[in-house]
């Protein structure tokens, strides 16, 4: 299985027959929306930087609602989740996406906010790849994200919604959550994963825009 980081939230997930899976396409955030195709897109909520479903080509599937899917073989699990940490009060709801490709089990946490709980754990589950907002203001920030990770202990994590060079969204960087997790990451534009890859060291991955 390949990921592309598109950037924002968007990741494009790519298995081995040839199915890709984008996340979260972004609108007028300050960064160039590539050229992109895919089958299916995934979409944690309906604000501007995260559901801009005309910009991927190729007539994709739209899972924007919390339900269990089965998509070309590939179970999709969406579950509710909060922008916020007043009960969807400030921001709304937040799917957090589930899904299994070339038998890895990846987990997309979109816009959460909410507090920490252990109904939000069992709503994690045991993922081997962690995708996790690290930003803050409109999301957990990085010592959440960390915590986040210690608890669930994926073998990739990978953080996103952060502050790079041109985007217009008001958050951090991601350097409160590398401090928290007291580890080094990483750095690459595009990650490709089987499944005797993730029984090796447990790694954070700072992906770069490609």
């Amino acid at each position: 299985m390949k990921i592309r980081y598109i950037g924002h939230s968007c990741f494009l997930f790519t298995d081995s027959a040839g199915t890709a899976i984008v996340t979260d396409p972004y609108g007028d955030i300050g960064l160039d929306f590539p050229m992109l195709r895919a089958d299916a897109v995934t979409v944690s909520h309906g604000h501007y930087d995260h559901c801009n479903i005309g910009a991927v080509g190729g007539s994709p599937a739209v899972f924007d609602r919390a339900g269990n899917y089965l998509f070309r073989g590939i179970r999709i699990e969406a579950k509710e989740s909060f922008h916020d940490d007043a009960g969807g009060q400030k921001r709304g709801k937040n799917l957090i996406f589930s899904f299994v490709m070339d038998g890895i089990r990846i987990c997309h946490l979109g816009d959460l906010g909410e507090k920490l709980s252990e109904d939000l754990f069992e709503r994690i589950g045991s993922p081997d790849v962690l995708l996790l907002p690290v930003g803050g203001n409109y999301t957990i920030g990085g010592a959440e994200a960390a915590e986040i990770v210690r608890r669930v202990s994926p073998a990739v994590a990978i953080p996103m919604h952060y502050k790079v060079k041109g985007l217009k969204v008001d958050v951090s960087d991601e350097k409160q959550f590398l401090s928290c997790m007291q580890a080094k990451a990483e750095r690459m534009s595009e990650v490709v994963l089987s499944c005797g890859e993730l029984k090796k060291e447990k790694k954070i991955i700072i992906m770069e825009r490609s």
